[in-house]
Order: structure tokens, then C-alpha cells, then sequence
């Protein structure tokens, strides 16, 4: 059986289960602490992020976006469109997607792993301005939820559910067709709530 090595706050965890999940394809997670370093973790990937995914003795696949490739060919084409075009704008929003979570988790780290007095405001607010910029793109033109469901999907799945765990309030007033957009995705895979980026 395949195993993920992950966390639950994690976006790009976060993604890359519900796409199994969606898919049926069946797999172990495993919760790991990044901070700690485990040997599991560290064996998978010299680089000791998450989510791993491990398929056999010595096997392992990372980052996030090789992993929704992984699955992809595992599903035999099932996570992403077929038709170039569509393919591309899923490959497109997912890539935008995990790159708003670039920003928003490289401010997370800043005020979490300096002291106060040691953080630059100035790397926050250009972090921050990036997010939102990428996030009043995706609020001008939301994709589409339809039966079938792709990567790109999954992937802005994770970012809202981020948003609402990291940054409450500081978002929702300027993006309101996304937050209808998340309230809106439980309704094509009911499991978002329990798999979405939590404590």
C-alpha cells in the first residue's frame, strides 16, 4: 500500500490526499513533524519536506506537484483533462494555487521563527502583496466545479482551507466569490472538511 508522509496544517498534504482520496486510490497516511526531522522522513526526502509519497522499499516521490503526477498516471489520466488546453489551465491553477501558499507559509515562518524584533516587515508585506495578487486573479475568474474534478482543484481547495486556518479574517471581505467557491466544493467531494488544512 502506498504511504504519505504528511502533515495536517500542510496545504500541499492537504492536496495531495484528497486527490487520492477522489481517485479511490488507497493509502497509509503517516503525520510527521518537519521541526523533528524523522528518520522516515529524512530517508524519503534529503530535503525533509512534506508530503512524501512512498510506493515501495527505497521508492519515494516529492514534492507535492510530482506527486498529483504520480497519481495521475496511477488513475490512468483520471486527475487532469485530457485536452491540452483544459490540462494546461488545471496545471495552471494548481501552480498558482501552491505558489500563493509559498507566500503565505513564508510568512507564517517569518513571524514564527524570529522574534519580534528581528522580523522584516518588508518581507511579510511583499509576501502578502503577492498572495494577494494571485488571489484577486482567482477571485476575478474562479474555476468551475464540475463532476469531474482535477488537480487544480484540489489544489485551490488547500489554499482556502489554509487561508481559513492561518489568516481568518484578513482575506474573506475582498474575495467573496472564493469563499462561496469553498463552500460550494463540499458539495463535489464531501470529504473537504476533514481533509482540509487543520490543526
Amino acid at each position: 500500500m502506498l504511504k504519505i508522509l504528511c502533515s495536517s496544517t500542510s496545504p500541499y498534504s492537504s492536496k495531495v490526499r484528497m486527490a487520492a482520496r477522489h481517485l479511490g486510490i488507497k493509502y497509509m497516511e503517516v503525520m510527521v513533524d518537519t521541526n523533528a526531522a524523522p528518520a522516515e522522513l529524512i530517508d524519503n526526502n534529503p530535503l525533509g519536506k512534506i508530503p512524501v509519497l512512498v510506493h515501495g522499499k527505497g521508492k519515494a516521490v516529492y514534492d507535492s506537484r510530482a506527486i498529483m503526477q504520480f497519481l495521475n498516471r496511477k488513475s490512468e489520466g483520471r486527475l487532469y483533462p485530457e485536452k491540452d488546453r483544459k490540462r494546461t489551465e488545471a496545471e495552471v491553477l494548481e501552480a498558482l494555487s501552491d505558489g500563493i501558499c509559498d507566500c503565505l507559509l513564508a510568512i507564517i515562518y517569518e513571524r514564527r521563527t524570529r522574534p519580534e524584533d528581528k522580523q522584516f516587515d518588508g518581507w511579510i508585506d511583499r509576501q502578502w502583496t503577492k498572495a494577494t495578487r494571485g488571489l484577486a486573479l482567482l477571485e476575478k475568474n474562479p474555476p468551475k466545479i464540475s463532476r469531474k474534478l482535477h488537480g487544480g482543484h484540489f489544489a485551490l481547495a488547500a489554499l482556502l482551507g489554509y487561508l481559513a486556518l492561518r489568516f481568518e479574517g484578513k482575506w474573506e471581505t475582498d474575495h467573496p466569490r472564493l469563499v462561496a467557491w469553498a463552500e460550494a466544493f463540499p458539495q463535489h467531494f464531501p470529504w473537504y472538511g476533514a481533509m482540509k488544512p487543520q490543526v
